[in-house]
């Protein structure tokens, strides 16, 4: 999988930890607009819960787009493992549900294109040279 340079993913990363911190939706917000930017995606919608399935669940993405998160203030209350990595690594993992099933059709037809290119000049079958003499006579 082709993921965007070490200096961006820092950069991504970085505004992911000082949101965590200071709950900035600024931060948030341009950290996923760069992953959505490499991707060439448009902005998932998220939205802020307090838990999710009675704490199991940190996040959870939706076909259609949709991604929820459990919002960094609720994290650090009440979780057993409630560190800022986790939380960072919960987003990572939930974008990359979004990336990779938003716009699938768009990704199969370019899955297809790729398959196909160079490919088809060489499987296709040499003509046969038409069958000279032995036929039929017409009388």
């Amino acid at each position: 999988m082709t993921v965007p340079p070490v200096k961006e993913r820092r950069q991504i990363r970085r505004l992911l930890g000082e949101f965590f911190l200071e709950h900035k939706v600024s931060r948030f917000n341009r950290a996923v607009t760069e992953i959505c930017r490499f991707y060439r995606l448009k902005r998932p919608s998220v939205e802020w819960f307090e838990y999710l399935d009675w704490g199991k669940t940190a996040g959870r993405t939706f076909e259609n787009g949709t991604i929820y998160l459990v919002h960094p203030e609720n994290w650090k209350r009440g979780r057993k493992y409630n560190s800022e990595e986790q939380w960072v690594n919960t987003v990572f993992h939930e974008m990359g549900h979004y990336i990779l099933w938003t716009d699938a059709e768009a990704k199969a037809d370019l899955f297809a294109e790729a398959m196909e290119r160079n490919v088809a000049e060489a499987t296709r079958r040499p003509r046969r040279a038409p069958i000279r003499g032995g036929g039929r006579k017409a009388a």
